[in-house]
Formats: C-alpha cells, structure tokens, sequence
C-alpha cells in the first residue's frame, strides 16, 4: 500500500503543515488507497523535509512531486479533474498559495508573539521537558532567518498581514461563484487551496489574515464543501 509520511495530526486538521494535507487531500479525491504514517521525521527524507510518498519501493519527496506522480501513475483510477493538468489560473494560484502566502502564514505562526504562543505548544509540547526548553527556541531562531532571506521577514508585521489580506482577495475574487477552483469538481489546485484556507480557519490564531478569510462567506463555504468530500482527521 502507498504510504504518505508526514508530521502529526494537530488542533483538529488533518495536518498543520499545508503542503503534508495538501497530499493527503489530494489522494482522498482521488479514493487512492493509502495509508498514513504520522509520526514521521523530516531528518532522515531526501529533502530534508515532509510530506514523503513511499509506492512500491519508489520514493517521492515535496508536495507537487507527489501530486505529479500520482496523476501520471494513477491517471486511469482518479476523477478526470484531478488528472487533469494544472492550466496557467491554477499554476498561478498555487504558486500565490506555496510561495507567497505560505510564507505570510509561516511569519505569523513561528516569528510573530502571539503566534507563537500558539505554535511552541502545538509542535513542542510532546517533547520531554530536558530539551523542550532548548529545541523550540533553536528551530524558531532559524525560522527567522530563513524569512529574512526568503524576504518576508524584512517586512514590518502590519505589511506581512496586508500582504496576506491581498493573497485572500485574490483566492475569492478566482473562486467566485464556482464550487470548486477546479470548476464543477475539485481539481489538484483544490487540494493545495483547500490546505492553506484550512490552516488559516481552523487553526486558533486569530490575525488580520485569518480574520479576512472569515469575513469571506464564499471561502468559509469552499472549506466547508470541501471538508464534506475529503473528511475530517
């Protein structure tokens, strides 16, 4: 069977990382069989990160692989949207969504205070008390850095939050009345979509760009729509 590696179930999710339950949604859609391992460790993978996907003795690494792979390999046993390939809209939103806002989102959780309030306990708070006092402030200082050079981090965090309010304009304005991004039925765009709004709504940190996904009745019922196809953990 397929096994997806991926960090733990968290707050009610199916996955506090975007990109683990974008895979884990997409192979949902599709009624892939496959089995999840929760208690993975990015260390030991190719990329030194997660989500991972093990088939057959091949193993893939990084979200969009997976999601590539599985429409190549698994064409013929999944929904004719989620095979389909990604048209230049649904490129572009996904990159607004694994490239932009992903890190707006990453600033607000692991930099700014009250996220972080939040985020040490959710990630941490398993760990034994020797090396919960040392590891977390560790992996938040390289957080920090990490934003820096990517460019977020130089932001002050009022023009973070904008930037993240202007991303979910942008994903309302691109759903308008349609059910799905993909059209009548969910498309692979869906999976990563549905990934970060999630993690936004459900996630209790309350924050200018949380605050402007609630205010957007269609993108509350997308999320809903959505939760109704895939489940809940």
């Amino acid at each position: 069977m397929i096994e997806l590696l991926q960090f733990p179930r968290g707050t009610g999710l199916m996955n506090l990382s975007p990109f683990c339950m974008k895979a884990e949604v997409f192979m949902r859609l599709s009624g892939i069989e496959h089995r999840c391992i929760n208690d993975a460790t990015p260390l030991r993978t190719p990329k030194g990160k997660l989500p991972v996907l093990r088939d057959d003795g091949r193993v893939v690494a990084d979200s969009a692989a997976i999601v590539a792979y599985l429409q190549q390999r698994y064409a013929a046993q999944m929904p004719a949207a989620l095979a389909a390939p990604e048209t230049p809209t649904q490129l572009a939103l996904r990159r607004l969504l694994e490239e932009h806002l992903y890190f707006a989102m990453l600033w607000l959780r692991w930099v700014d205070a009250a996220g972080w309030a939040f985020t040490g306990p959710a990630f941490f708070g398993a760990m034994p008390a020797g090396v919960r006092h040392i590891v977390p402030p560790l992996i938040r200082r390289k957080m920090r850095r990490d934003l820096h050079g990517q460019g977020m981090g130089r932001h002050s965090r009022d023009e973070i939050c904008a930037r993240g309010v202007a991303d979910i304009d942008t994903l309302a304005g691109a759903l308008g009345e349609q059910p799905f991004y993909g059209g009548a039925q969910p498309a692979a765009i869906d999976a990563v979509a549905y990934a970060f709004l999630a993690n936004i709504i459900w996630v209790p940190l309350a924050n200018p760009v949380q605050a402007r996904v609630l205010a957007q009745p269609a993108l509350l019922a997308y999320c809903e729509r959505m939760k109704a196809r895939v489940g809940a953990e």
